[in-house]
């Protein structure tokens, strides 16, 4: 892969930041870290605590520059970081998440070379509270492959042209899923998300994370999701429920198989002191 020139088109990274106190640095260095050099930093504090304040005080002579707001949730701290932006391309970071040094450079070598991609991702390292850690690969895609499940993370690469003509971030979604509804509206009229085949994201799979909240309501953003994009669904009402049926049969199946399991277990010890006393008896 060629190197991309220091002129080359500027690069905004915007990470917006709710009382992460523990990994803001980690994920600001991950920005500052890039081999692809033209670039700005800006960090919005979404109405931070002020032990978060003061580490974003620390770190702020080091980024381009540090907005300050009362929390209005990620997707109004997404909007507000980007429309200061003076980049081309938006790359969006989670204050808790953070990338390899080559993932702008490696972006937008693939932006510049197809003009049909629209966003670019990654495969990423989970990493879990517990320590554990294991590698999950998007598989990006048209529109198609977006209408039932999010094939990208919600830290990805676009341009700024891209989230002007869509309007951005959807300010009404504070519960989770607004990164897939964006994504959505970037894509239905034609263009792709392309994945790097490579791991050059990590992103922190935490038990209060927005995402293990927004799966908990899941029922009630995919009916704001399918509401507001009806006509799309409309347009594709075969394969629409026909991925329901399927996506309900295989719940149903799991459901059943983890019953099943669960009365073996249950029948298991009720009948292992039963077993013991005819051993005894013997």
């Amino acid at each position: 892969m060629n190197t991309i020139l220091k002129n080359s088109p500027l690069i905004s990274i915007v990470i917006p930041c709710y009382n992460d106190l523990k990994f803001i640095e980690q994920s600001v260095q991950s920005a500052l870290n890039q081999t692809y050099e033209n670039i700005e930093v800006i960090l919005v504090d979404d109405g931070s605590d002020s032990d978060t304040k003061a580490v974003l005080k620390r770190v702020e002579p080091t980024i381009s520059k540090l907005i300050t707001q009362d929390n209005q949730g990620q997707s109004t701290a997404r909007n507000v970081g980007i429309r200061s932006a003076k980049g081309e391309y938006i790359l969006v970071l989670d204050s808790d998440d953070f990338f390899e040094p080559d993932f702008c450079e490696k972006a937008l070598f693939f932006f510049l070379k197809n003009t049909d991609i629209k966003i670019v991702t990654c495969q990423a390292n989970l990493l879990f509270d517990n320590g554990f850690s294991t590698v999950s690969k998007p598989r990006g895609g048209t529109i198609s492959d977006f209408m039932y499940f999010n094939e990208a993370f919600g830290s990805t690469i676009f341009k700024k042209i891209d989230w002007e003509r869509v309007g951005g971030y959807d300010e009404i979604m504070r519960k989770g899923f607004e990164d897939w509804e964006f994504y959505i509206r970037v894509i239905k009229d034609g263009g792709c998300v392309f994945v790097l085949q490579e791991v050059l994201f990590n992103y922190r799979k935490r038990n209060d994370s927005t995402t293990k909240r927004a799966n908990a309501i899941k029922y009630e953003l995919l009916y704001y999701i399918y509401t507001k994009h009806q006509e799309l669904y409309k347009n594709h009402f075969d394969t629409f429920v026909k991925n329901l049926l399927l996506k309900t049969e295989r719940e149903e199946t799991e459901k059943i198989k983890n019953t099943e399991r669960l009365e073996f277990l249950i029948g298991k010890r009720i009948l292992q002191p039963f077993r013991w006393f005819k051993l005894f008896l013997k």
